[in-house]
Parts: structure tokens; C-alpha cells; sequence
């Protein structure tokens, strides 16, 4: 190991570096999105990957056709290190119990930033790691003239070598964020057997790796290797790279779309070439004659004033999907030369213009085709291994909807392709930049080599992103914002890559120099606060501002999700794996949580019971989170809740959990952004219906009845109402004296119908006479402590109630449905009355997409609640129904009639 270590060393210091300069000009050209899909073979099976440690062999050695890779892993690409030894075997699920604890190279402390600290000596992934593959490069036809490698992600550094000739070292390859395009054509051999071999080495703690902060551990390798798909392209001599189609809209009638198309030209040969470029984007034609100097690389632009097809009448405009249809064109771009084309790309794209502003009280807000948007969303993570599913990614983008929220934020995890597809298909927005509390924000230590790396890395992130219609910000910061000249380095490069959407200097409200106040705010909280805090902090986190990431906190899986990586899920109290899976840093135990648990619903007996309470506490802060931001509006102007996800399965900051699971916080969530909504507000016990659509809504019916916890009714009120397009309206006023009696607490009942009686938004609260008292003079990052906590232990000693349950199964268009029927004969309230689908083994079925969960059902109340089963959900489920004062009842649904 040590005269590997050596070897690396040699290579890393660039006055010791053996660099051709055949290497030298590939550099320069690689940084680049993938070139033509119609030339292009995904290289994603038959690798082989073995350490470098264990090999005593050249690059030269590994890429010649007799060498023999016997005991190498076998693998797939795009994989990290560690994620091909966990598939292969070699290696127990790092994710369940305490296993990571134990796998080689862990040896970090528990809950620390191992981004931050040196890989052990005695690591396996110290050395470098050799991937290996055999490919056949077909005949080539007129004009398919070069043949390209193209590399979507490499973690940290690499060597590549292509049959005996080393391609690129460790100068060329080195950003975990870059993406390359090596010109290989003297190298393959046409018709034959060619290898290709990459040595990964993983980043240091001075490198601008991929970091996994306080939201989960990171894996021992740091995700070194081929994080990104590897793809074999041919081309003729010149390429057309990243084509953007950039849409101004004349005046507010949209009626009008002016088109600036881009795209990126190279010329591979030694000669000028002199050719015609030509495209279409949304039907509209457009050519300009272009020449080339030897290996000129130029962009090329077609602006509506000089070419009229692209000034597009009456467009079919591109909407985030709750303001309209996310309608896709195609943008198509050709070089030709000697009329012969040479390369051809293809993407979609969106007829849409995204802006931004700050309002009167300096905060940012966000405009899609000239219309305001509050963003309402949550905070992405990749898996912890970077592995990626296609059906994953469709599943969770589709309970993004199904949440009614609009915005995804990634944070330093720019994610495949699938994902901006999805996003672009699906019309939900993206936030996205670089990630915090690692290299990437130690600007001090910052060596010239590192702002050269973080401006490319970001220049290949540019031109791989900028088409995508999802896209609403780019952050150049996270926590904090760059200094000047970081930051003037980044804003040149996405001046020169023509990024068309708004840039942020940070996630924080930091002003710099170069661009000043940035109009959002990152004050938390983190960690749980009572739901009154998101309406009465008027200094923190509460709901004013774009709060760029925020939460209440914890989010105790089920116990059927828990089954799944604990290997004790029921034990009370929990035990040290349970504790291995909450957070990092400030966020390693949940005594904030706990604590307010039993000061303000009692001391739980049970990992029953305790799940049961911490179901209800993240549905009451998490939907008064959202609601308060939503009455807010445009006061407050976005919010995004930390964390939509888990990159492994984790007891804190997700809506549903590592295996797509969805909790109380989920409902909450999709509950508080429903299009057209009634809710109710604990700062001044008023009623507010919040309309998130872009169109007025008559014939509206609002009521409020207010209940003791014997249901003796307290106060009633109804009134019609027409809501306002994208509106916050008072409807009611709770009278105060209700709330003068320090002994009760309310039930708060909602109703909003429409001209037709139908339920448009029903709401449900809990509410103590007095609310929690916050400690102001004690904020800190994670959350502002109670001074006084608020009382609800009398929901533990409420009266039961007697719901009768039936559950049937329905084919329709969508797929299998479970239909639950649920009666509350009795004179009690039903408290948090929650239902779930499990197989007849009892184990986890999902993702289940739920109509409503953890409802409450009055006092003779009916209803039926849905739920849309997975395809690959077993024949024979049951459901589950229980809740606070509800027997547990288990179900076996009746086949019913397919549904009309």
C-alpha cells in the first residue's frame, strides 16, 4: 500500500506529472454535456473492479485483451466502490443496523463529517480502484469521422486508459462534479475488441468531493468511482454540444415567445471547417453559416432579431404542473458540412421564463411566465451510495405531487439525467447548487487548483442542466456565499454558458460585495418547535421570507419500515442502532424531540407509542409550517421543508422515508398545500382560506365549529366566500374568551364546500388554551427552546370510540386500489384514525398513495379513504386501522367490480 501511495503521490504533484500534450489539449475540451444521442452506446454492463492494492499491474498491463481479471468484482457503471461490493456481496448492507459501523475504513467518530477528515491509513479505499471493460467500436460510416468517451461523473480523480495508451491522468480528471469528452478515435480499433480501464482515487478531505453533512453518515469509500454513466459516441468532425432555447416573453398576454437559441460547436481536426448550422425549436427553422479553426471550440447564437421564425406566436407555454400544462417542444441542432451532417442533438425544452425579484421588504421572489409563485418544497438527497433506480425516482417525484408541493431543493446532489426528465415531465421546479460545510465552502484553504476545478465543475454542470424547464435557481453558495472572487469566477461562468434562470449567491441572507443582499434566509429551525412558532416568530424561521431550508424535525419511521434495517424495531427504550440512524452534528439524538414529546403529551411506554405520538407531533408542526407560510403570502415567499427524503434510512428530516413510506408529515404536508384550502391560525385564532390556483373560485361555504374534548359544541360559524386568484383571505375570527380557560383544550373543526356541497379542503386541530412560550433569548441553529411548553396530555385519556372498518379492492385506470370504509358510531371523536397497507406477513407495502391519513372521524361520521397500491404489491394485503382512542382492527379487503 505504501509504494501505491507513493505512486499516487507522484501523480498528484503537477511538477512530477508526465502530461503529453495530445492530454493537455484534451483538457481543455472536455468539459462538456453527453454529445449526440443517436451515436451514443451507454458502456453500462460487464465491468470489472478490483483495488489497486491488490493488483500489481500498469494501466498499459489492464487494457491489453489477454489480461486476466479473475476475483475482480463484477459491476455495472454508473456504481460507486462500495455500492458494487454491496451488490456483489462482498461487503453486509451497509444500512442495516449498525453494519456500516463495522465494514473497512470506518473509523470516524459517530454523527462527524468524515468529508472533512482524512481517509484512514489503513482504508481499502485509500488506493485507487481499477475499473475494467471490454467494448466493440463498429465500422464507421461516412460520417462518423471521431469516437468519443464520455464520462458523466467521476469521484474523485482518475487515469484512463483505452488499449495500452493512457488517455487522461490524474490533472485532467479531477472534480467529482466535471463531466469529460475524450477524443479516443486514434486509439480504438474499428470492427475489434477494445478495453477501456479507469483507476478512480477517492477525494480527500481537501477536495471538492461529494459530502454527506449532518442529514446521514457517509460511506467509508466517500463515493469514489463512476458515479456517472460512461458512453461510447461517435461523431463526425465537428460536434454540436447543449442546445438551449431561452424564451422571453413580449408582455404579461404570453401571447408572444422570443427564442434565443444556443449550442456548442468543436471542431476535432487539425484543419478549418467551414458548414451550415441549422435547427428547429418548437417548429420554428433557423441556419446560419459557420467557420471553424483547428479545434475551435465557439457558441454558437440565433436571436430573435435576427432570425423572425424565432419570435413564436401564440406558444404552448411550459407551467409548473398545479399553474398549467408542463408542455415540452423539441429543440433540434445540426452542423453540416460540404452538405454532410456531421452531428446532430436533440432536446426537450419548455416555452417558459423563470424571474425573480425582491419585494418591498427585500425578500426574493420567484415568477414563472410573469406569474408570482410561493415555492412550497423539500429538500432532495441521492442514496447515500448513489445508486439510482429509473421506477425510485418516477415513485418519489410522484409523491411529490401527490404532497401538492412545487419545488425540489438539491443541495450539492446534481443527480442523473432520469431526474431532470421527471422534473421537466412532471412540471415541478427545481432549486439546485453547491452543497456546504466541507471544501466547497473552506474558501481559506482554497488552492489555485481548487477554484480551477470548482469553475469547470461548474461549467459542465451549466451546460448540462440549462435546458431543463424545471430549473428555477441556481445557488452558488450554500450556507454560506463564496467571497468576491469565487464568486465573480462562478457569475463569468454562467454568463459565458448563458444559464437563462435567477442565481442566488447563497441558501443564506449574507450579502457580498458583487451582488449584495441575496433575499432568502437559512435560520432555521431543525429540530421540533410547537406548530405556533412557524406564525410567531417574527425573527428566525417563522413565515415570512423564502426560508430556504427549515423543519420540525424528527420523523419516526413505521414499525414495518423499521423492520427493514433495525434489528430490534420494538425495543423500549431505544438502543444504540436506532441512535446510529439520527443525525450528524447537533442532530445525533432527538432529546428536543423527546423532551417536548413528554412536556407536552406524556412520557410514551412503548416504541408503540412512542411512534404513534411522533406520528401526530410532525403532522401538527409540519402542516403549521406550510399553512403559515401559505396565509403569509407575499409576505413570505417560499419555504422549503429539510428534508423531502432519506439518503439512508434515518429517524429525522423526511416526508416519507428511505423506503417510500409515508408518515404523519406527509399528509401534513399535502394537507397544508392543497390547491384550495381552509386552515386555521395560532396567532390570532383566525379562520383563512388560502387559494393556490390561478383562477378565481365562486360558490365557496366555509365553517367552523369548535368542540371541548366531551364534544360539547363552544362556538359555530358559516359564511359564503369567493376566493381571489393565488389569494389569502380572513374568513372567521375565533372569538378570544373561548381560550381564557387554562384547563381545556379545543377541537377546531374546518370545512370548506363548494356550490355543490362537495368537500373542497376538510382540516382538523388539537389546541390548547395556551400555547407554548418560546425561549427567544436561547435560538440557536437547531430550534428556539420552550420556555413553557403547551399542554395536550388529556388526549391520552380520551373516551374511545367505536369505528366499524370494511376495506375492498377495486381495479381502475390507475392500477389496483384499496377502498376503506370507516363509520364512527359512537358520540366520541376519533383521534388521528390511521390506516396502512401491509403484506399478509405484516411486512412494509410501498409506495402507497393515500387519499388522506391520520384523519379525524366525529362523532357519527363516514368516510372512505383510498389507496393506490404499488405494481408490484402482493395479491393478498391487508389493512391495518387504529389510532389514539380507536381498537386496532385488521382488514382483509373484498374483491369489489373494477371501477367506471
Amino acid at each position: 500500500m505504501i509504494d501505491h501511495q507513493l505512486k499516487r503521490l507522484n501523480r498528484t504533484l503537477p511538477s512530477l506529472r508526465i502530461c503529453t500534450e495530445a492530454v493537455i489539449a484534451f483538457a481543455l475540451c472536455c468539459i462538456a454535456t453527453s454529445l449526440s444521442a443517436e451515436t451514443s452506446t451507454a458502456l453500462q454492463n460487464g465491468w470489472r473492479l478490483q483495488s489497486a492494492c491488490k493488483i500489481q499491474a500498469t494501466g498499459e498491463a489492464i487494457t491489453s485483451k489477454s489480461f486476466a481479471t479473475d476475483g475482480w468484482i463484477e459491476t455495472s457503471v454508473p456504481s460507486t466502490v462500495l455500492a458494487a461490493q454491496v451488490k456483489a456481496g462482498v461487503v453486509p448492507d451497509p444500512y442495516y443496523g449498525d453494519n456500516l459501523r463495522h465494514l473497512d475504513g470506518v473509523s470516524y467518530p459517530v454523527g462527524h463529517n468524515f468529508s472533512n477528515l482524512p481517509m484512514p491509513d489503513d482504508s481499502p479505499y485509500k488506493c485507487g480502484w481499477w475499473y475494467r471493460t471490454e467494448f466493440a467500436v463498429p465500422a464507421a460510416t461516412e460520417h462518423e469521422a471521431r469516437t468519443w468517451l464520455h464520462f458523466g461523473g467521476i469521484n474523485y480523480r482518475a487515469e484512463i486508459w483505452v488499449n495500452g495508451h493512457r488517455v487522461a491522468d490524474e490533472t485532467t480528471v479531477a472534480g467529482a462534479y466535471r463531466t469529460y469528452d475524450f477524443d479516443v478515435t486514434e486509439w480504438v480499433k474499428r470492427g475489434e475488441k477494445n478495453v477501456l480501464a479507469v483507476e478512480t482515487f477517492a477525494p480527500t478531505e481537501k477536495d471538492l468531493g461529494i459530502n454527506w453533512v449532518d442529514w446521514n453518515p457517509c460511506p467509508p469509500d466517500k463515493d469514489m468511482g463512476l458515479w456517472g454513466g460512461v458512453d461510447l459516441v461517435t461523431t463526425g468532425a465537428v460536434t454540436v454540444r447543449s442546445p438551449l432555447a431561452v424564451t422571453h416573453f413580449t408582455d404579461d398576454s404570453l401571447t408572444t415567445a422570443e427564442l434565443t437559441v444556443y449550442a456548442e460547436l468543436h471542431n476535432s481536426t487539425n484543419e478549418a471547417v467551414k458548414g451550415v448550422v441549422s435547427g428547429t425549436a418548437a417548429g420554428a427553422k433557423f441556419e446560419q453559416a459557420v467557420e471553424l479553426a483547428p479545434h475551435e471550440d465557439r457558441t454558437v447564437v440565433f436571436t430573435p432579431e435576427k432570425f423572425a421564425t424565432l419570435k413564436v406566436h401564440g406558444p404552448k407555454i411550459w407551467w409548473p404542473y398545479q399553474m398549467g400544462e408542463p408542455h415540452l417542444e423539441k429543440l433540434t441542432v445540426s452542423f453540416a458540412a460540404q452538405g454532410k451532417q456531421t452531428d446532430e442533438q436533440s432536446v426537450d425544452f419548455g416555452i417558459r421564463e423563470i424571474t425573480a425579484e425582491h419585494t418591498v421588504d427585500g425578500y426574493e421572489l420567484f415568477r414563472v411566465n410573469h406569474k408570482r409563485i410561493l415555492v412550497r418544497g423539500a429538500g432532495w438527497s441521492q442514496d447515500m451510495l448513489l445508486r439510482t433506480e429509473d421506477h425510485r425516482l418516477r415513485d418519489q417525484l410522484e409523491l411529490v405531487k401527490a404532497m401538492n408541493l412545487n419545488t425540489i431543493r438539491l443541495e450539492g446532489k446534481l443527480e442523473v439525467e432520469e431526474f431532470f426528465h421527471l422534473a421537466d415531465q412532471q412540471g415541478i421546479l427545481v432549486m439546485l447548487g453547491w452543497c456546504c460545510c466541507d471544501h466547497w465552502e473552506h474558501w481559506k484553504d482554497w488552492k489555485p487548483e481548487d477554484l480551477t476545478i470548482a469553475t469547470a465543475s461548474l461549467h459542465s454542470q451549466m451546460l448540462r442542466l440549462r435546458q431543463h424547464p424545471s430549473l428555477l435557481v441556481w445557488l452558488n453558495g450554500s450556507d454560506n456565499p463564496p467571497p468576491a472572487n469565487v464568486e465573480s469566477a462562478y457569475l463569468q461562468v454562467e454568463k459565458e454558458t448563458h444559464w437563462p434562470n435567477p442565481i442566488l449567491s447563497s441558501a443564506s441572507g449574507t450579502p457580498t460585495t458583487v451582488t449584495g443582499a441575496s433575499g432568502v434566509k437559512m435560520m432555521g429551525p431543525y429540530d421540533y418547535v410547537a406548530p405556533s412558532y412557524w406564525y410567531v416568530d417574527k425573527h428566525n424561521g417563522g413565515a415570512y421570507g423564502f426560508n430556504t431550508e427549515t423543519s420540525p424535525g424528527p420523523a419516526i419511521p413505521s414499525l414495518a419500515s423499521r423492520k427493514k434495517f433495525l434489528t430490534d424495531p420494538e425495543a423500549w427504550p431505544p438502543t444504540a442502532d436506532w441512535e446510529l440512524h439520527n443525525g450528524g452534528g447537533g442532530f445525533a439524538t432527538l432529546k428536543v424531540f423527546d423532551g417536548a414529546m413528554e412536556a407536552v403529551y406524556g412520557k410514551p411506554q412503548s416504541a408503540a407509542e412512542y411512534e404513534r405520538i411522533a406520528q401526530t407531533m410532525e403532522y401538527d408542526s409540519e402542516r403549521a409550517m406550510f399553512e403559515a407560510y401559505g396565509k403569509n403570502k407575499y409576505t413570505s415567499t417560499g419555504v422549503i421543508q429539510w428534508m423531502l427524503n432519506n439518503a439512508w434510512p434515518s429517524m429525522i428530516w423526511h416526508l416519507y422515508d428511505y423506503y417510500l413510506d409515508a408518515g404523519a408529515g406527509y399528509f401534513a404536508a399535502k394537507k397544508a398545500c392543497e390547491p384550495v384550502h381552509i386552515q386555521y391560525s395560532y396567532d390570532d385564532e383566525s379562520v383563512v382560506v388560502v387559494n393556490s390556483t390561478y383562477a378565481t373560485v365562486e360558490g365557496l361555504h366555509a365553517s367552523v365549529d369548535v368542540h371541548d374534548l366531551n364534544w360539547k359544541e363552544l362556538y359555530s360559524a358559516q359564511r359564503d366566500l369567493t376566493a381571489g386568484v393565488d389569494s389569502s383571505q380572513r374568513v372567521f375570527e375565533i372569538p378570544d374568551k373561548l381560550f381564557k380557560d387554562a384547563e381545556r383544550t379545543f377541537f377546531i373543526d374546518l370545512k370548506l364546500t363548494d356550490a355543490n356541497g362537495k368537500m373542497v379542503s376538510r382540516n382538523f386541530y388539537w389546541v390548547p388554551a395556551v400555547l407554548t412560550s418560546f425561549d427567544w433569548n436561547e435560538t440557536n441553529y437547531t430550534h428556539t427552546p420552550a420556555y413553557r411548553h403547551e399542554d395536550l396530555t388529556a388526549l391520552a385519556h380520551l373516551p374511545a370510540a367505536n369505528v366499524t372498518a370494511t376495506a375492498e379492492t377495486v381495479s381502475t385506470a390507475k392500477g389496483r386500489e384499496v377502498r376503506v370504509h370507516l363509520n364512527n358510531g359512537s358520540g366520541n371523536l376519533a383521534f388521528q384514525v390511521h390506516a396502512a397497507i401491509r403484506t399478509a406477513s405484516d411486512d412494509l407495502v410501498a409506495p402507497v398513495f393515500w387519499s388522506d391519513n391520520w384523519i379525524e372521524l366525529t362523532p357519527g361520521e363516514s368516510t372512505v379513504q383510498t389507496a393506490l397500491l404499488p405494481e408490484n404489491a402482493p395479491a393478498d394485503v391487508k389493512v391495518i386501522v387504529d389510532g389514539w382512542n380507536v381498537a386496532s382492527a385488521t382488514l382483509t379487503p373484498t374483491a369489489a367490480m373494477a371501477a367506471k
